[in-house]
């Protein structure tokens, strides 16, 4: 059994980053996670959103890197999912299409999680059941308890929302007119949360392009 280890619990961290037990008290939700042989389990406890999106992306990643590529969600205890984090799921479906191998198994869908899904053409790219089996014993997911500047936390936030919807207009065609002032926004939001002074700064021939 693989548990995602050191690593601090997500509403703690958010709470903390923006000051305090008001907004940890509006967060009601949490990712569990494990392995069972060659599947990995991502459980859903609340509302998928775009504050454990981040997290919910690493780790995939993380999975797919070290060679998993079959990913069950479930979503027993998950009344409902925004943009964000469905994009998030949809970007794991999409790099295993790309690899050629592996699916994303959406099990104990309700019926709200179900229409929301269908409504971006997800159902498509995912299989989704109203049934699945018991996940294994998972162990909750958080982020690194490293210390980040606000800047750098912001930054990163807005990366996950950008890539998570740019995800969710591969995956569908009319999700692209869908999303598209959303994706303007966040572009131009993610090009002001850098630095000026890295913005303005001369580029030498081997300097990486700036973010934005």
């Amino acid at each position: 059994m693989f548990l995602f280890s050191g690593f601090q619990n997500v509403e703690d961290r958010w709470a903390k980053a923006q000051g305090g037990a008001q907004v940890r008290k509006s967060v009601d939700s949490s990712i569990q996670v494990g392995v069972s042989g060659p599947t990995v389990w991502v459980k859903v406890e609340g509302k998928g959103s775009f504050l454990n999106s981040g997290n919910l992306k690493d780790f995939t990643r993380e999975m797919l890197d070290r060679g998993y590529r079959e990913f069950v969600v479930d979503l027993a205890n998950c009344p409902m999912m925004d943009s964000t984090f469905m994009g998030t799921m949809a970007s794991v479906a999409l790099r295993l299409r790309d690899l050629g191998q592996g699916q994303v198994h959406v099990v104990h869908c309700g019926n709200r999680c179900q229409e929301l899904l269908s409504g971006l053409r997800l159902d498509q790219i995912f299989d989704v059941r109203a049934n699945g089996a018991s996940p294994p014993e998972c162990g909750e997911l958080g982020r690194p308890s490293r210390i980040e500047p606000p800047v750098d936390r912001k930054r990163e936030q807005i990366e996950t929302m950008l890539e998570a919807h740019e995800a969710l207009s591969e995956a569908a065609p009319e999700n692209m007119l869908r999303f598209k002032d959303v994706l303007d926004f966040l572009r131009q939001d993610l090009h002001q949360s850098v630095p000026e002074t890295l913005r303005l700064a001369p580029k030498r021939p081997h300097d990486s392009p700036p973010v934005g």
